[in-house]
């Protein structure tokens, strides 16, 4: 079940980037005109910053019965992390799933729910549930893990996933 196809759906995203801490990262989600999401900008380790991230809050929240989020990307060779949110807050607990990219090459990539991991400001969680999957709120994508310099991740769309692989 298509999540985002960035000609319908997942038209607003909002950066959130370690300027919020003093640092001078910046990024950005924009539509191409091939009907896909760039998100591209310069990660910087300048002021003890070191990431740069976007997200964009669900129509659909609830995807109990789905196993997962799979998302075609072209990448730079660098590693990014998926994020999920069980509420719209700005700040607290947010799920990961991280994965690497091969530069220049379409792949598909699943993240299932059960793999993705708890964390608050870089720092994995151990004693907060699992994702709620009947109540995402938001997603994202972040570059973090000191990738300094210019990045570039295209997006084609993300969409829910089933166990038989629907």
């Amino acid at each position: 079940m298509i999540v985002c196809d960035f000609k319908t759906t997942c038209l607003k995203w909002a950066n959130v980037d370690d300027v919020v801490m003093g640092g001078v990262s910046d990024s950005a989600m924009q539509l191409t005109p091939d009907g896909t999401a760039l998100f591209a900008g310069n990660l910087s380790l300048e002021n003890s910053g070191g990431f740069a991230s976007v997200r964009t809050v669900l129509e659909l929240r609830n995807y109990d019965g789905f196993a997962g989020f799979r998302i075609r990307v072209k990448g730079d060779g660098k590693r990014y992390s998926f994020r999920a949110r069980n509420n719209d807050r700005f700040d607290g607990v947010v799920y990961k799933s991280d994965f690497d990219t091969v530069p220049g090459e379409w792949m598909e990539i699943e993240h299932p729910f059960s793999g993705f991991r708890p964390s608050f400001r870089g720092r994995i969680l151990d004693d907060v549930p699992p994702l709620d999957s009947a109540n995402i709120a938001q997603i994202g994508l972040l570059i973090s893990n000191r990738q300094a310099g210019e990045f570039r991740l295209e997006v084609d769309w993300i969409e829910a996933y089933r166990e038989s692989g629907e």
